[in-house]
Protein backbone atom coordinates (compact mmCIF):
# COMPACT_ATOMS: atom_id res chain seq x y z
CA UNK A 1 0.00 0.00 0.00
CA UNK A 2 1.07 3.23 -0.85
CA UNK A 3 1.82 5.82 2.12
CA UNK A 4 2.99 8.31 0.40
CA UNK A 5 1.39 11.66 1.62
CA UNK A 6 -1.08 12.89 -1.36
CA UNK A 7 -1.99 16.98 -1.84
CA UNK A 8 -3.65 18.18 -4.67
CA UNK A 9 -3.00 22.20 -4.64
CA UNK A 10 -4.32 24.77 -6.79
CA UNK A 11 -3.12 27.37 -8.67
CA UNK A 12 0.15 26.01 -8.99
CA UNK A 13 1.41 27.13 -11.99
CA UNK A 14 2.71 30.49 -10.47
CA UNK A 15 3.21 32.38 -6.98
CA UNK A 16 2.12 30.63 -3.71
CA UNK A 17 0.76 27.64 -4.82
CA UNK A 18 3.69 26.96 -7.17
CA UNK A 19 5.60 27.55 -4.00
CA UNK A 20 3.47 25.38 -2.38
CA UNK A 21 4.22 22.69 -4.41
CA UNK A 22 8.01 23.05 -4.86
CA UNK A 23 7.77 22.55 -1.27
CA UNK A 24 5.36 19.47 -0.45
CA UNK A 25 7.70 18.04 -3.47
CA UNK A 26 11.14 18.40 -1.11
CA UNK A 27 9.15 17.23 1.44
CA UNK A 28 8.55 13.76 -0.29
CA UNK A 29 5.09 14.63 -0.91
CA UNK A 30 2.99 13.75 -4.10
CA UNK A 31 1.14 16.50 -5.75
CA UNK A 32 -1.65 17.08 -7.86
CA UNK A 33 -1.07 20.76 -9.15
CA UNK A 34 -4.58 22.52 -10.76
CA UNK A 35 -4.12 25.31 -12.74
CA UNK A 36 -5.29 26.21 -16.35
CA UNK A 37 -1.65 27.05 -17.89
CA UNK A 38 0.65 24.35 -17.52
CA UNK A 39 2.86 24.20 -14.08
CA UNK A 40 6.53 24.41 -13.94
CA UNK A 41 7.68 21.15 -12.76
CA UNK A 42 9.42 18.70 -13.67
CA UNK A 43 8.98 15.85 -11.33
CA UNK A 44 8.55 12.10 -10.69
CA UNK A 45 5.78 13.14 -7.43
CA UNK A 46 3.96 15.84 -9.83
CA UNK A 47 1.11 15.42 -12.03
CA UNK A 48 -0.31 18.14 -13.40
CA UNK A 49 -4.62 18.34 -13.37
CA UNK A 50 -5.46 20.79 -15.98
CA UNK A 51 -8.64 22.67 -15.01
CA UNK A 52 -10.46 26.14 -15.37
CA UNK A 53 -11.58 26.36 -11.79
CA UNK A 54 -13.84 29.44 -13.02
CA UNK A 55 -15.97 26.74 -14.45
CA UNK A 56 -17.07 25.83 -11.23
CA UNK A 57 -19.51 23.04 -12.37
CA UNK A 58 -16.71 21.25 -14.12
CA UNK A 59 -14.86 20.80 -10.60
CA UNK A 60 -16.76 18.05 -9.35
CA UNK A 61 -16.47 15.36 -12.07
CA UNK A 62 -12.57 16.58 -12.70
CA UNK A 63 -11.69 15.20 -9.28
CA UNK A 64 -13.88 12.50 -9.22
CA UNK A 65 -10.84 9.91 -9.32
CA UNK A 66 -8.80 11.48 -6.66
CA UNK A 67 -8.58 10.92 -2.69
CA UNK A 68 -5.88 12.95 -1.78
CA UNK A 69 -4.70 13.46 2.04
CA UNK A 70 -4.54 17.02 1.72
CA UNK A 71 -6.31 19.93 -0.14
CA UNK A 72 -4.17 23.03 -0.57
CA UNK A 73 -6.64 25.84 -2.43
CA UNK A 74 -3.78 28.77 -3.29
CA UNK A 75 -5.48 29.93 -6.59
CA UNK A 76 -6.02 33.63 -6.17
CA UNK A 77 -7.35 36.64 -8.05
CA UNK A 78 -7.39 40.45 -6.73
CA UNK A 79 -9.14 42.94 -8.26
CA UNK A 80 -8.98 46.44 -6.03
CA UNK A 81 -11.52 49.34 -6.02
CA UNK A 82 -12.56 52.00 -3.61
CA UNK A 83 -16.20 52.07 -3.25
CA UNK A 84 -18.14 54.14 -5.46
CA UNK A 85 -16.38 52.53 -8.59
CA UNK A 86 -16.88 48.91 -7.44
CA UNK A 87 -16.56 46.44 -10.59
CA UNK A 88 -19.12 43.59 -9.89
CA UNK A 89 -18.24 41.25 -11.95
CA UNK A 90 -14.89 41.34 -10.29
CA UNK A 91 -16.55 40.91 -7.38
CA UNK A 92 -18.24 37.84 -8.51
CA UNK A 93 -15.01 36.20 -10.45
CA UNK A 94 -13.48 36.82 -7.09
CA UNK A 95 -16.02 35.20 -5.05
CA UNK A 96 -16.65 32.03 -7.22
CA UNK A 97 -12.83 31.44 -7.02
CA UNK A 98 -11.86 32.02 -3.78
CA UNK A 99 -15.14 30.97 -1.68
CA UNK A 100 -17.42 28.80 -4.26
CA UNK A 101 -14.42 26.79 -5.81
CA UNK A 102 -13.18 25.95 -1.70
CA UNK A 103 -16.94 25.14 -0.94
CA UNK A 104 -17.13 22.77 -4.31
CA UNK A 105 -13.30 21.35 -3.53
CA UNK A 106 -14.13 20.59 -0.04
CA UNK A 107 -17.38 19.25 -0.81
CA UNK A 108 -16.22 16.93 -3.10
CA UNK A 109 -12.86 15.87 -1.22
CA UNK A 110 -13.56 15.66 2.51
CA UNK A 111 -15.65 12.86 2.40
CA UNK A 112 -12.62 10.78 1.02
CA UNK A 113 -10.03 12.59 2.85
CA UNK A 114 -8.75 9.96 5.74
CA UNK A 115 -7.84 9.94 9.31
CA UNK A 116 -5.70 12.91 9.80
CA UNK A 117 -6.59 14.89 6.59
CA UNK A 118 -5.85 17.83 6.37
CA UNK A 119 -7.53 21.26 4.19
CA UNK A 120 -5.51 24.86 3.91
CA UNK A 121 -7.25 27.39 2.39
CA UNK A 122 -4.69 30.54 1.19
CA UNK A 123 -6.64 33.73 2.48
CA UNK A 124 -5.33 37.16 3.18
CA UNK A 125 -4.14 39.93 6.00
CA UNK A 126 -6.58 41.96 4.83
CA UNK A 127 -9.98 39.46 5.53
CA UNK A 128 -10.13 42.31 8.64
CA UNK A 129 -10.58 44.97 6.11
CA UNK A 130 -8.42 47.05 3.59
CA UNK A 131 -9.54 50.26 2.08
CA UNK A 132 -9.60 49.77 -1.97
CA UNK A 133 -10.14 46.21 -1.25
CA UNK A 134 -13.40 45.38 -0.33
CA UNK A 135 -14.72 42.74 -2.19
CA UNK A 136 -11.23 40.99 -2.09
CA UNK A 137 -11.37 41.36 1.56
CA UNK A 138 -14.99 39.80 1.92
CA UNK A 139 -13.90 36.71 -0.19
CA UNK A 140 -11.34 36.25 2.26
CA UNK A 141 -13.20 36.44 5.37
CA UNK A 142 -15.53 34.18 4.32
CA UNK A 143 -12.77 31.56 3.75
CA UNK A 144 -12.25 31.95 7.60
CA UNK A 145 -15.75 31.13 8.51
CA UNK A 146 -15.98 28.07 6.20
CA UNK A 147 -12.77 27.17 8.02
CA UNK A 148 -13.98 27.51 11.34
CA UNK A 149 -17.05 25.87 10.35
CA UNK A 150 -15.66 23.08 8.78
CA UNK A 151 -13.10 22.49 11.62
CA UNK A 152 -15.63 22.07 13.66
CA UNK A 153 -17.25 19.24 11.89
CA UNK A 154 -14.52 17.44 10.51
CA UNK A 155 -12.58 17.27 13.98
CA UNK A 156 -14.06 13.76 15.17
CA UNK A 157 -12.27 12.45 11.90
CA UNK A 158 -8.86 13.80 13.01
CA UNK A 159 -9.22 16.31 9.59
CA UNK A 160 -7.90 19.86 10.27
CA UNK A 161 -8.78 23.03 8.06
CA UNK A 162 -7.00 26.11 8.60
CA UNK A 163 -6.39 29.44 6.74
CA UNK A 164 -2.46 30.56 6.11
CA UNK A 165 -3.10 34.60 5.70
CA UNK A 166 -0.42 36.27 4.29
CA UNK A 167 0.17 40.07 3.50
CA UNK A 168 1.94 41.66 0.25
CA UNK A 169 3.40 38.43 -1.10
CA UNK A 170 6.30 38.90 -3.74
CA UNK A 171 3.85 37.06 -6.49
CA UNK A 172 3.21 38.22 -10.42
CA UNK A 173 -0.42 39.24 -8.38
CA UNK A 174 1.75 41.48 -6.76
CA UNK A 175 3.42 43.08 -9.81
CA UNK A 176 -0.48 43.40 -11.55
CA UNK A 177 -0.47 46.70 -13.13
CA UNK A 178 -4.37 46.94 -12.90
CA UNK A 179 -3.63 46.92 -9.06
CA UNK A 180 -1.99 50.72 -9.26
CA UNK A 181 -4.46 52.46 -7.75
CA UNK A 182 -4.28 50.69 -4.64
CA UNK A 183 -0.73 49.72 -4.29
CA UNK A 184 0.56 47.28 -1.99
CA UNK A 185 1.65 48.13 1.36
CA UNK A 186 5.31 47.10 2.38
CA UNK A 187 5.31 45.47 5.47
CA UNK A 188 7.29 46.96 8.68
CA UNK A 189 10.19 44.40 8.05
CA UNK A 190 11.07 46.61 4.99
CA UNK A 191 10.54 43.97 2.14
CA UNK A 192 7.32 41.86 0.98
CA UNK A 193 6.33 38.27 2.50
CA UNK A 194 7.93 35.62 0.09
CA UNK A 195 6.04 32.81 -1.42
CA UNK A 196 8.94 30.09 0.40
CA UNK A 197 7.52 31.83 3.50
CA UNK A 198 3.82 31.08 3.17
CA UNK A 199 4.58 27.61 2.11
CA UNK A 200 6.91 26.57 4.82
CA UNK A 201 3.73 27.58 7.06
CA UNK A 202 1.38 25.46 4.77
CA UNK A 203 3.62 22.33 5.42
CA UNK A 204 3.76 22.91 9.01
CA UNK A 205 0.07 22.91 9.00
CA UNK A 206 -0.02 19.51 6.99
CA UNK A 207 2.51 18.06 9.22
CA UNK A 208 1.41 15.67 12.14
CA UNK A 209 2.94 18.18 14.55
CA UNK A 210 0.10 20.49 13.26
CA UNK A 211 -2.48 18.05 14.30
CA UNK A 212 -4.01 20.05 17.15
CA UNK A 213 -4.34 23.53 15.28
CA UNK A 214 -7.60 23.52 13.54
CA UNK A 215 -10.43 26.50 12.91
CA UNK A 216 -7.37 28.69 13.09
CA UNK A 217 -5.86 31.79 10.75
CA UNK A 218 -2.17 31.66 10.49
CA UNK A 219 -1.52 35.86 9.70
CA UNK A 220 1.92 36.12 7.75
CA UNK A 221 2.46 39.58 8.04
CA UNK A 222 6.05 40.97 8.78
CA UNK A 223 4.52 42.89 11.39
CA UNK A 224 1.61 44.81 9.26
CA UNK A 225 -0.96 43.68 11.69
CA UNK A 226 1.06 45.43 14.53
Amino acid sequence: MDNQPHALVTGASSGIGAAVVKRLLRDGWRVTGVSRRPAPFDHPGFEHLSLDLGKVDTIANAVADLAPTALVHAAGLLKVAPLGSLDHDDGAAMWRLHVDVAERLADALAPRLPQAGRIIFIGSRTASGAAGRGQYAATKAALVALARSWASELAPRGITVNVVAPAATETPMLKDPTRATVAPKLPPIGRFIQPEEVAAAVAFLLSADAAAITGQQLVICGGSSL
